[in-house]
């Protein structure tokens, strides 16, 4: 599988080019401390390796196409502190590249630069471009590991073209093949667990940490971790959109928002679910939620591949703007934005905000979510419903349609 997805983007790279992919490294908290190492998510889609400090190099010539990995020798002494690294022999199995073409990490630099040479070792012909994973979120952030070496290369190579990989392997992780679709099921099915054992805790919980302790209780018994920071968030706090302190008390009449997500082999979920806390909607309550319900519900039966993320954000937007009318909360339209500030959805994978290129439409595979909301800080009413949908040619299926969200439903497990 990984095989073939090297494939894949090797087709579409131009000939005598190289590209370079790097795993990365954790980054540095304080002292001696260090963040948790997170893998590059382009670099592990390619090769199935999960190991700081990993490199992955292939050529592409009118003749030729090859792959090699790049990791460190398993050091005997580290491996008493932290355990072994990965042998080549099992960098192999995982990658799918032959055992000839894993390499110690330290030779990396003079193997590169003899690709790029004149000699009997160039080749892929004379390489006049290398392709190098160029991302980076705003001007305002630091640069990744992957410019910091294309600008660390094109000083020693100005003459070689330096073109960014990351549009296409973003554009062939859009749809979603049956390994990866099943690893977001897992996550999903983590999900199912967790939201389950939070439907009974939240019978006798008192404090948004409650909560928060039980979700993490269930995600480390299942040896699986959250895909981002929990959001638990009950009364007024729920129409924070990114409320985080998960530390506030939780009263009888609240309603308490749950948005959270497992990350299972490298894949996330991403799911929202909003409950009372007494067991039992109030009328109000109950209105709003079922006005929020009925736009999930009509967005999972319209939407499909092929709709772009423009017509899926407006439409969420026109059916919200109608619930909000029908509520009372407004009458014109422009109005909406106080009571609903975000999109309707995101595609998902293995970043939980995926990559993909917003102006394409969806493609059949595509998995996205659908998450409208309703907002009344006035009221300490925030209401939030999302599932994660996988498309389809003629619609989608509702990979988290398990977990419970209508009102009897709730209403009646509660009980």
């Amino acid at each position: 599988m990984f095989k073939t997805r090297r494939n894949n983007y090797l087709n579409q790279v131009e000939e005598n080019s190289l590209t370079v992919l790097y795993a990365g490294h954790a980054p540095h908290l304080s002292n001696d401390s260090y963040y948790p190492f997170m893998v590059n998510k382009n670099f592990w889609y390619l090769t199935n390796i999960d190991q700081a400090g990993a490199v992955l190099l292939m050529g592409k010539s009118p003749h030729l196409t090859d792959s090699y990995l790049f990791i460190k020798k398993i050091d005997p002494v580290e491996a008493l502190w932290v355990g072994a690294s990965l042998s080549f022999e099992e960098a192999s199995k995982l990658s799918g590249i032959p055992l000839s073409n894993i390499i110690d990490i330290a030779q990396f630099d003079s193997f590169f630069a003899q690709l790029l040479t004149q000699t009997r070792r160039a080749l892929f012909g004379t390489v006049d471009k290398v392709y190098f994973d160029i991302e980076r979120q705003s001007p305002m952030d630091n640069p990744l590991l992957g410019e910091k070496k294309a600008s660390e290369f094109s000083k020693t190579y100005p003459h070689i073209n330096i073109k960014n990989a990351q549009g296409m392997i973003a554009d062939l992780r859009s749809s979603k093949d049956s390994s990866e679709v099943a690893a977001i099921k897992g996550a999903i099915h983590v999900s199912n667990l967790a939201n389950t054992a939070l439907l009974n805790a939240l019978k006798t919980a008192t404090n948004e940490a409650d909560l928060y302790a039980e979700f993490n209780y269930v995600l480390n018994k299942n040896q699986t971790k959250p895909s981002f920071n929990e959001i638990i968030a009950s009364g007024k706090n729920g129409t924070i959109l990114h409320y985080e302190k998960n530390n506030d008390t939780i009263h009888e009449d609240d309603l308490v928002l749950l948005d959270l997500g497992v990350r299972y082999n490298q894949y996330a979920s991403d799911i929202t679910r909003t409950y009372p806390a007494s067991g039992k909607f109030s009328p109000r309550q109950k209105e709003v939620y079922e006005a929020v319900l009925k736009v999930n519900k009509d967005i999972i039966n319209w939407v499909k591949a092929g709709v772009t993320q423009f017509e899926y954000n407006q439409k969420g937007k026109e059916l919200l703007t109608q619930a909000a009318k029908d509520l009372g909360l407004i009458k014109e339209d422009a109005e909406i934005i106080k009571y609903y500030y975000h999109g309707l959805g995101h595609p998902l994978g293995l970043d939980v905000h995926d990559v993909g290129d917003p102006t394409k439409p969806f493609k059949v595979g595509q998995v996205i979510t659908v998450e409208p909301g309703l907002y009344i800080a006035e009221e300490g009413i925030g209401i939030r419903i999302e599932d994660d949908l996988l498309l389809t040619e003629d619609g989608c299926i509702n990979l988290s349609s398990d977990i419970i969200k209508e009102v009897k439903d709730i209403e009646a497990f509660m009980k």
